[in-house]
């Protein structure tokens, strides 16, 4: 099999919030924005990396989401706990400075884990959990 990851998605419960962070603080580029108002749908992904992207979706756009899973959807972004990705850089301290110039909520500042890998932590306007582990 010849599989690749191809898009992943996190919500936003605001699109211009989001549309800055990935674009303006992150640098990704956008390689779409359709919708309007709370029912945007923004792709962005890493200027050199044109076949990995994150779709970013309103969250519970589903028809089949019943209120109260959406109640539970919103509950959960509020505390960070609803959804997250792991990117990867070479120069982990770098892109920590220029995420923390650039008024990202901090969440964990560059730390070597027990389990072998040295990453931070931030958070996204929406809450998601953003970790950046160095590539060694």
């Amino acid at each position: 099999m010849d599989i690749t990851i191809h898009t992943t998605s996190l919500p936003h419960d605001d699109a211009d919030a989001a549309l800055a962070f990935y674009r303006d603080t992150l640098g990704f580029e956008v390689r779409s924005d359709v919708g309007h108002g709370k029912m945007r749908w923004i792709t962005v992904g890493p200027v050199d990396q044109p076949g990995t992207s994150i779709l970013l979706a309103p969250p519970a756009a589903d028809p089949g989401v019943t209120e109260d899973e959406r109640r539970t959807i919103v509950e959960m972004m509020a505390k960070g706990t609803y959804g997250w990705i792991l990117l990867a850089t070479r120069d982990l301290d770098g892109t920590f400075e220029k995420l923390q110039a650039g008024d990202a909520e901090v969440v964990q500042e560059p730390t070597d884990q027990p389990y072998g890998v040295r990453d931070c932590a931030f958070r996204d306007p929406a809450g998601n959990l953003i970790r950046i582990q160095e590539l060694r």
